[in-house]
């Protein structure tokens, strides 16, 4: 072969390999705006609180086992911890922006407003408002919520303490005070906030306790903040003062738990089910569960979603079907037969049998509820169309018509006794 046939062949050779090339390049840049590859997506987390409070804790070690199961390495996570519903957390949505996270998650019901004002600004963002409601009605294909259907475990954890008081009962451990004057027994429960979120919580509690004693009557005490450790052991001694035998609780610390087991040490008959982690580290002699999240299931859900290019849904919620909500390890001092009891209740919520908030399970001012409009663009207008009924085949459909919890009724049995 001469030289100069060589050369040509070369020369058209290379020519060949880069329009393969360019062709192989632009193959991958039309791929990449359809799927984004592991190594190519960022996420932005902003937290009310850190590893130190328990319902931040969740959703940490949520993403982290997203992140694991997706094969995702630490520093396409960009965290802000500790950040309030204020302003402050506008800022940290933009700095994330910044940093090329192309969806950010918030935690709280009160980043919700700022991180609306971020989706706005930013339209090629997602932005996740954890136990939100505003995504649809704000008009923003950007903006999503997301929340679990965490009142199946909290009435899965009812009846694990509705157990330990058919227990008490029968075994005559307690004493007059412990009853209200109709002869009901009372329990109590530490609330953050009069809010939906925390009114469908405690409901569900109560309702699961009910199932297995029918004659309670619970006592909420407010904190009117999320995680406040002295407030919210305050709150619990003044339940037990006035004769609760059950401390339930949705506030993020452990100082309930905790104040529930400095008074088991003194005598007191009382035992706690706790919020978001185990408590049996605090309170081994009192803790029977605690209701929690699983938010891996949703984290791994939600960014598989978007690197295949996907849109998310704006209103997201899941139960015990998908094991995204569960309750933390039974505590040794749970009555005989508790944990074959629960394996029957998720048995029948996973089925569909049954329903938390079927209407044939309470009233409100001795009436049975047939109608519960939803507010669902949050204008308090009742005429307005968007608006939905939330009960119909006998039960109110939590998180269906929305993720954010709507349950919000005063049933009969419970008391409010700080809400304003």
């Amino acid at each position: 072969m001469s030289r100069k046939l060589l050369s040509v062949l070369l020369a058209l050779s290379m020519v060949f390999c880069m329009f393969a090339f360019a062709a192989c390049s632009e193959k991958k840049e039309e791929g990449g705006d359809k799927d984004k590859a592991n190594e190519d997506i960022k996420i932005g987390a902003i937290l009310l609180g850190d590893e130190n409070e328990g319902y931040t804790f969740a959703h940490i070690d949520g993403i982290q086992k997203a992140a694991k199961a997706l094969n995702l390495k630490e520093d396409q996570i960009v965290w802000r911890y500790n950040v309030p519903e204020n302003e402050n957390c506008y800022d940290a949505a933009m700095e994330l922006v910044d940093a090329g996270c192309d969806v950010i998650f918030s935690n709280s019901f009160g980043h919700q407003t700022f991180m609306q004002q971020a989706a706005t600004e930013v339209p090629e963002v997602t932005f996740v408002a954890m136990t939100g409601d505003t995504a649809v009605s704000s008009g923003l294909d950007n903006l999503c919520n997301a929340f679990t259907k965490v009142y199946e475990s909290r009435y899965v954890s009812g009846v694990v303490a509705g157990m330990k008081l058919a227990e008490l009962v029968k075994e005559e451990k307690l004493t007059d005070k412990n009853y209200d004057a109709d002869g009901n027994i009372l329990i109590g429960y530490v609330g953050a906030y009069p809010y939906a979120e925390v009114v469908s919580g405690y409901t569900a509690f109560f309702l699961g306790i009910q199932s297995v004693v029918e004659n309670v009557a619970m006592q909420v005490q407010f904190t009117n903040e999320w995680f406040n450790i002295t407030k919210e052991s305050e709150a619990a001694n003044m339940l037990m003062a006035s004769g609760c035998v059950i401390i339930g609780q949705h506030a993020d610390s452990t100082g309930a738990p905790s104040a529930v087991q400095a008074a088991h040490e003194k005598g007191t008959v009382a035992y706690s089910v706790g919020y978001n982690i185990d408590m049996q580290s605090v309170a081994p002699d009192v803790a029977l569960t605690s209701a929690t999240n699983n938010w891996a299931v949703y984290y791994e859900y939600a960014i598989s979603t978007l690197q295949k290019g996907e849109k998310l849904p704006q209103n997201w919620a899941e139960g015990y079907e998908k094991d995204a909500v569960k309750i933390t390890e039974l505590g040794s001092v749970c009555a005989e037969g508790t944990a074959e009891k629960v394996e029957e209740v998720v048995a029948a919520i996973k089925a569909g049998e049954l329903h938390v908030f079927d209407t044939a399970k309470f009233t409100v001012k001795g009436e049975k509820v047939d109608s519960c409009v939803i507010d669902l663009n949050n204008n308090f207008e009742t005429t307005d169309p968007e608006d939905k009924e939330a009960i119909w085949d006998g039960y109110f459909h939590e998180s269906e018509l929305r993720s954010a919890p709507s349950f919000a009724l005063d049933i009969d049995g419970i008391t409010k006794l700080n809400a304003d």
